[in-house]
């Protein structure tokens, strides 16, 4: 819906430079900031719960494991090599074959 609203001009610079900021449009910082002062959000659906972590219980008896940037670099790196090898078999050194030249 639009409306007309006269803001002193101190206040519309302050908005459109944190609209700015936010990488955001002047009007996505006024619906929010309306919002918040009526108490009013745009979702009409139930409010979503927050999340809760861990989000699967595990058994407290399995093997804990440790996620380290180095070990997610080294699965990354193993599936980039697996998807390189199907697409290009031939030149899988993983996979000998029988064929003499």
């Amino acid at each position: 819906m639009r409306t007309t609203v006269e803001l002193p001009p101190y206040l519309m610079r302050a908005a459109k430079a944190k609209s700015a900021e936010r990488g955001e449009s002047l009007k996505a910082l006024l619906t929010r900031a309306v919002e918040a002062e009526v108490g009013v959000h745009a979702s009409t659906g139930p409010k979503r719960k927050r999340v809760t972590f861990p989000m699967i219980q595990s058994d407290p008896n399995a093997p804990k494991v440790n996620i380290t940037n180095d070990f997610l670099a080294q699965v990354e790196a193993d599936e980039e090599a697996d998807r390189y090898h199907r697409s290009f078999p031939d030149l899988d050194p993983r996979k000998k074959t029988g064929k003499k030249r």
